[in-house]
C-alpha cells in the first residue's frame, strides 16, 4: 500500500487557521452578547423636568341614548297631533309609531318623525337627541356640549345672557364742597354771593349728547327738542309679549325656545315652535309645526309652546331616570 506523502509545514498552517477561527468566534459572540444585553427596565433614569402629567377632563354623564320613538307616551302624541284621530286605523297607527332617523352611531345621535295630515291642517313633531364626545383630553364633554348648544342659540338669533358684574365695588370719592373753602386757620370760609363751586358746576354741566334746557323747561334759541313718533309709526323694537324666542329658566342646565311664523301658498300659515335644552353632555331639540290650508287662521303661539315645553320637560326627566 503506498503511503501518503507528508509536506512540511501543513500541520502547521492548520492550526493557526483554527486559531484564527476561534478567536473570531469569540469576539463575534462576546459582540453580540454585548449588543444584546441591555439597561434593565429598573436602571432607566426618569427625566425629572417632565413634571406630572396633565390632568385628563371629566367624561360626560352620558354613554347612550334611549331610543327616541318609544320616548313620547300615545297620549302626548294624541295631543300634538290632533289630525291623527280623522285617518283610517292603519294610517293613524302609523303616525303615532313615528319614523327613526337614520343614523351612524346610535349611541351618538338618534331622531324621530311623527306627522298627521288632514285637508284643513298638518302637525310635524321632530325629536332630535345627540351625545356630545370631546376628543380633547383638556376639554370636558360637558363644555364641548355647551359649545354646541351655543352655536346653535346665536343660530336661532337669541342672544346670551348678560355676564355677572364684577362683585368689586370701587371706593367711593368725596366731592369737593359746594359752599366752604378751607383757609389758612383750617376753618371752612363761606362762598362769595352768585359764587358756583365746581362741584355745583359738574353736577350743572351738560353731558354730551344731551340736550340744554332752559329753566322754564324749553330748550334754548339754536336747539332741536326731540321729537315724538307719530301715531302710525312702527316702533323699532315691539314691546315684548314673553312668546318671543327666548331662553328658558328650570329646562335641563340651559335651555332657550324659538318661535317662528311664516307664510305657506296663498292664504296658508305655519308656525314652528323649537325647544332646546342641554343636560350634561346629551342636547335635546324638540321641533313642533302646525300649517294651516285655505282661510284657516294662523297656528296660535301661546298653544304651540306650551306643548313643545311640556314635552321637553317629560323628555329631560326621562334623562334624569
Amino acid at each position: 500500500m503506498q503511503r501518503k506523502r507528508y509536506t512540511p509545514g501543513r500541520t502547521g498552517s492548520t492550526a493557526r487557521s483554527t486559531a484564527v477561527v476561534l478567536t473570531l468566534g469569540l469576539g463575534l459572540g462576546i459582540g453580540l452578547t454585548g449588543c444584546s444585553a441591555g439597561t434593565p427596565a429598573d436602571d432607566i433614569a426618569v427625566d425629572a423636568k417632565a413634571g406630572p402629567a396633565a390632568p385628563v377632563a371629566p367624561p360626560g354623564r352620558y354613554r347612550t341614548l334611549f331610543e327616541p320613538c318609544g320616548a313620547v307616551p300615545q297620549a302626548t302624541l294624541k295631543d300634538l297631533l290632533p289630525g291623527a284621530a280623522a285617518l283610517a286605523d292603519a294610517e293613524r297607527d302609523k303616525a303615532y309609531r313615528g319614523t327613526a332617523s337614520v343614523t351612524y352611531d346610535t349611541d351618538r345621535r338618534v331622531g324621530c318623525t311623527w306627522k298627521a295630515d288632514t285637508p284643513d291642517i298638518s302637525h310635524r313633531l321632530m325629536l332630535d337627541i345627540e351625545r356630545v364626545v370631546s376628543y380633547d383630553t383638556a376639554v370636558s364633554d360637558d363644555d364641548r356640549a355647551q359649545e354646541v348648544y351655543v352655536r346653535k342659540q346665536l343660530a336661532a338669533g337669541i342672544p346670551l345672557p348678560p355676564t355677572a358684574p364684577p362683585t368689586t365695588v370701587p371706593p367711593a370719592t368725596t366731592p369737593p364742597s359746594a359752599t366752604a373753602t378751607p383757609t389758612a386757620s383750617g376753618r371752612p370760609q363761606d362762598a362769595a354771593p352768585g359764587a358756583t363751586s365746581p362741584g355745583a358746576q359738574a353736577a350743572g354741566a351738560t353731558k354730551p349728547g344731551d340736550t340744554a334746557v332752559a329753566p322754564s323747561g324749553k330748550p334754548p334759541a339754536g336747539t332741536t327738542a326731540p321729537t315724538a313718533p307719530s301715531s302710525g309709526a312702527t316702533p323699532s323694537n315691539p314691546s315684548p309679549t314673553g312668546l318671543e324666542p327666548r331662553v328658558l329658566e328650570g329646562l335641563g342646565n340651559v335651555a332657550f325656545l324659538d318661535d317662528a311664523l311664516s307664510t305657506v301658498g296663498a292664504n296658508g300659515h305655519q308656525r314652528a315652535v323649537s325647544v332646546v335644552f342641554r343636560t350634561s353632555n346629551v342636547i335635546v331639540t324638540v321641533s313642533y309645526r302646525e300649517q294651516t290650508t285655505g282661510s284657516a287662521e294662523a297656528p296660535d303661539s301661546t298653544e304651540l309652546q306650551e306643548k313643545a315645553r311640556n314635552l321637553a320637560r317629560l323628555l329631560a326627566e326621562r334623562l334624569e331616570e
